[in-house]
């Protein structure tokens, strides 16, 4: 399962460099359109740094992730990245191999870290309004017994409708928040860049 772990967090730094202009456009509407420049920074460093990080368990691996993000990228985006990757090595801690549950723990672990750092809850517009209701969506999934891509599948179709759902709400945190209700009927980007990771690891995930 390290394998497994190393192949969705190498994915997930393919698809953020090559959405890096989308992503920053997204942000650019109502944000300071940094956010696409700035997370593909970070995972570029993960990319050039892989192999000194700590890959004896799947968690070395997480907080060498998270440790390079944080020191790579600048303001609110690394510390909610670098964040969720340290949440998410935490709670696996000293396992060496991945079950369904520790998935379903790392998720929640990343929940609460960005809710804590990003000082953000439910409804505020942020990369919470797309990822809790998304992992609710596998955990289900996983205790009726679903297999891995069809769990990738529900959670991918969830997290495209609630990344679209940004659409109707009022910002409430980061730079969008100062224009209020202009930021009706634009998307988070934050929420959008969730729904296209999980896009990409469930296609990549097909093709392995």
């Amino acid at each position: 399962m390290a394998k497994d772990l190393t192949f969705v967090v190498k994915t997930i730094a393919d698809t953020v460099l090559k959405n890096e202009a989308y992503f920053s456009e997204l942000d650019g509407v109502v944000g300071d359109g940094d956010f696409g420049y700035s997370i593909a920074r970070g995972f570029e460093k993960v990319l050039e740094n892989w192999d000194s990080f700590d890959q004896s368990t799947p968690s070395g691996i997480l907080k060498g992730v998270a440790m390079t993000i944080t020191s790579a990228v600048g303001g609110v985006s690394g510390v909610i990245w670098g964040t969720a990757f340290l949440r998410s090595a935490i709670a696996l801690g000293p396992k060496t191999e991945i079950t369904k549950d520790d998935v379903i723990a790392m998720f929640k672990g990343a929940i609460e870290g960005i809710k804590k750092r990003g000082n953000c809850e439910l409804g505020d517009k942020t990369y919470l309004d797309t990822l809790v209701p998304t992992v609710e969506v596998m955990e289900k999934a996983f205790a009726e017994g679903k297999s891995t891509i069809e769990v990738l599948e529900l959670a991918t179709a969830e997290a495209k409708e609630k990344a679209e759902a940004t659409r109707g709400m009022i910002a409430k945190r980061g730079r969008a928040a100062y224009t209020g209700e202009r930021s009706i009927g634009t998307l988070d980007a934050g929420s959008v860049a969730t729904a296209v990771l999980f896009e990409a690891v469930t296609e990549a995930w097909k093709q392995e």
